[in-house]
């Protein structure tokens, strides 16, 4: 296999140019740059920073019978913790901010694996174990929807705790 024919595949090569320019004016460090450029109308994450009052990041959001706690990085059901990989974590992270939108793979490979050059497959082993976590599709739970060829989308509905002011 050429090595130039599998990082075009995945679209390596047109990120690697974009990320050191952009990087190199920004003074922030961990900020995904890559992400930024490339869906710069994805909402606010959950735990970066914000412009409005510091008590308006949600401290709690709940579906179905789990609530994750975003700013600890902890899914619970109920007051179980449930045994989740960080990476699976963040993939859910990553639709709860966007729930009820489409969220490519490529945006989902980009925020959880900044900065590394990941095949789509990885990502798929994420799916499967957040899936097997959360029980989705057995006793009529559905979390998450796959668009084939499109990416994924969290469809339950939400409650937002905030932080009281």
């Amino acid at each position: 296999m050429r090595a130039s024919g599998s990082n075009t595949a995945f679209g390596r090569l047109p990120w690697a140019a974009q990320a050191p320019a952009v990087a190199e004016f920004h003074s922030e460090p961990g900020l995904d740059v890559i992400g930024a450029v490339q869906n710069p109308d994805t909402e606010k994450a959950f735990y970066e920073k914000r412009t409005e009052p510091a008590g308006a990041a949600p401290i709690e959001v709940s579906f179905g019978p789990f609530r994750l706690l975003p700013t600890q990085f902890l899914l619970l059901e109920g007051d179980k913790p449930v045994p989740l990989g960080s990476r699976a974590l963040g993939v859910l992270i990553v639709l709860l901010e966007r729930r009820g939108e489409l969220v490519s793979k490529q945006e989902l490979i980009a925020r959880v694996w900044p900065d590394v050059f990941v095949e789509p497959a990885n990502l798929s082993v994420q799916f499967t174990a957040l899936r097997r976590a959360l029980r989705d599709g057995q006793e009529g739970n559905r979390f998450i929807i796959n668009i084939r060829g499109r990416g994924y989308c969290f469809v339950a509905s939400v409650e937002i705790l905030e932080q009281p002011n």
